[in-house]
């Protein structure tokens, strides 16, 4: 289906937001009166403008007021209308939209509204203008799709129809199902708009808070479902107020919302995409250091054991039990330090999985790649980490071990590492995101890996309130742990890190201390908090006090843990679930994160 977005989605002068929207590979575009008023451009150069780039003009918004008014507040209504009316040829845009009234002169008379509405449309239609007349969640008589409808249907005008905005439905808890009964040449325009679900004043939520579909709790691909068995064939349009994206650069934006309308038309059944293909495990992760050797010291006192090297590139394996780190020293190595740069994914058809990242729009990486070099899939997620689709041990497909030359090191086995001390492989990672792509970096994770996404987690840290959501398989083979700082820049700084797991994270933390390691230490107060809500064994609480392990429980099982100290802005856990314990103890994490910065201060 063609796809649209509203200019007000996009951050930018409107020139900005045109190309941006062109350059994703938008069809067309909705001008916001505001962006045009504030443009130097003429409407002609803007119609030019878009032509240029390959957008159509699709809505002119919003008009405002407009209906349901006293004869002289009407009259005056009509000579705006007009004026707009002939800016509207300039500018080449053949449907405008008209809000249903807020205003306190607007009175509760369906039969004036409908009068007014229809001399309105008689109006642009000698323009050879439509109306669109959409249902604010907020209107002051007006604020339901099927309301609105009526007041069309009454107005009986072949010029005048309704649009439909997924959020000002949803919003206001109406049934879609409704939608099915309008007729299909009377559905002008539809907008789409996800929101995450708060409890708040619905145009508060509506200015601020509305996200891109797949990004919110609202069931927008339910809603579409109904308007395209209505038959509507018009565009899908993106008309999202968000504070955040007011801020966030407009190209990547722009590629976000258009990714949000391909994964939307495949939940719908009305585009085809290569299927998802979900990935089965971590193969590795990958650390980028100037200085090879605290990493390596770290990776060694957690029981790991340099097993590999690259034949062509400086770029050490590093295992134990299933778990793989790659260090890497090349060119591109940053300078403030150690940085988890890139994730291997066990992935049952790497190939596949590539052509749909790249169908949904994922940059793909190019690969410097020595003769005999395995062929690796990979692609950009949207804070720069990259994602590789490879095998492991698969005689049927390039397994990415055969680029290593085996150091002749071999990793301890099970018995040697003591019954349940060791690393067993990866649990899950946790990814510090730029603030202003936390919502797209949601919506990559589920859309282009098929993981599905759990809910939203606020964590209180000495200096803010930090934003976590992890995505994950439904059995918990690939878990990652996604999170936002509270302002524009201070992700900078954040640490990320990665989750080992162990079958008995006392032993291994003891171990780990043995050979020299350090852990972070906890601060009294919880433990004593601990002793006061739950119950242990004698001795065990003591223990778990002098290794600065954390303690959680759910529904489901138990869940221990405890962290390396920061490497560059790197570091590690140790963790032991029990029971089929789900989370990932975001309660303990306000201790965790004060803990770390009482170190570094």
């Amino acid at each position: 289906m063609r796809t649209s977005i509203a200019t007000v989605s996009l951050s930018g002068s409107l020139t900005e937001k045109l190309t941006a929207a062109a350059r994703a590979g938008f069809d067309g575009i909705e001008i916001f009166e505001n962006d045009l008023l504030a443009s130097p451009l003429t409407p002609e150069q803007i119609r030019d403008l878009c032509a240029d780039l390959g957008l159509s003009i699709d809505l002119y918004q919003p008009m405002r007021d407009m209906e349901a008014v006293p004869d002289d507040v009407f009259a005056h209504n009509l000579r705006r209308a007009e004026h707009k009316f002939r800016l509207m040829r300039r500018l080449g845009a053949d449907t405008v939209l008209v809000c249903s009234s807020v205003s306190p002169l607007a009175l509760d008379d369906d039969a004036l509204a409908a009068g007014q509405l229809r001399e309105l449309a008689e109006l642009a239609d000698g323009f050879g203008i439509r109306v669109a007349y959409e249902a604010l969640a907020w209107g002051r008589h007006v604020n339901t799709y099927d309301h609105a409808w009526r007041i069309v249907e009454a107005a009986d005008h072949p010029a005048l129809g309704t649009c439909l905005d997924s959020f000002h439905v949803l919003a206001r808890g109406s049934d879609p199902k409704g939608i099915e009964d309008i007729p299909a040449e009377k559905i002008f325009f539809l907008q789409l708009a996800d929101a995450p679900l708060l409890a708040m004043d619905v145009l508060q939520w509506s200015r601020h808070y509305r996200c891109f579909p797949g990004q919110g709790g609202l069931d927008v691909a339910g809603l579409l479902r109904h308007v395209l068995h209505a038959g509507y064939t018009g565009p899908l349009s993106l008309e999202v107020f968000n504070d955040v994206f007011r801020q966030a650069e407009a190209g990547p934006a722009a590629v976000d919302a258009l990714r949000s309308l391909i994964t939307l038309q495949e939940a719908v059944g009305a585009g085809e995409l290569p299927g998802p293909v979900v990935p089965t495990g971590i193969a590795f992760a990958e650390l980028v250091t100037p200085d090879v050797e605290p990493a390596a010291a770290l990776l060694s006192a957690l029981g790991f054991t340099r097993t590999g090297r690259h034949r062509g590139k400086p770029v050490d394996l590093w295992e134990q039990g299933d778990a793989r780190v790659l260090l890497n020293t090349g060119p591109a190595a940053r300078r403030d330090g150690t940085v988890l740069a890139a994730i291997g994914l066990e992935t049952p058809d790497p190939a596949a999985a590539a052509r749909r990242a790249e169908a949904l729009l994922a940059p793909v990486l190019p690969r410097r790649r020595a003769t005999g070099d395995v062929l690796l899939d990979a692609v950009a997620a949207p804070d720069g980490t990259e994602l590789f689709f490879c095998a492991t041990g698969r005689p049927e497909l390039p397994d990415w071990k055969g680029d290593f030359e085996p150091t002749g090191e071999q990793t301890a086995d099970a018995e040697a590492r003591g019954i349940g001390a060791g690393v067993r492989g990866i649990d899950h990672l946790a990814l510090t995101q730029p603030w202003h792509q936390f919502d797209e970096a949601i919506l990559f994770h589920s859309g282009v890996l098929g993981l599905d996404v759990q809910e939203s987690v606020d964590v209180a840290d000495p200096y803010g309130l930090l934003r976590s959501r992890a995505v994950s398989t439904p059995d918990g083979a690939v878990r990652i742990a996604l999170g936002a700082g509270p302002a524009p820049g201070d992700d900078q700084d954040r640490a990320q890190h990665i989750a080992l797991t162990t079958g008995d994270v006392v032993s291994a933390a003891r171990r780990f201390r043995a050979a020299g390691g350090q852990l972070l230490p906890m601060p009294g107060n919880y433990y004593d908090d601990l002793a006061a809500r739950l119950t242990f064994e004698p001795g065990e609480l003591e223990t778990y006090q002098e290794l600065g392990i954390l303690y959680d429980r759910d529904a489901h099982g138990t869940f221990r843990h405890c962290y390396t100290r920061t490497v560059g802005r790197v570091f590690f856990e140790l963790v032991q679930r029990d029971d089929g314990y789900r989370g990932y103890g975001a309660q303990n994490a306000p201790v965790r994160l004060a803990a770390q910065h009482t170190l570094a201060g």
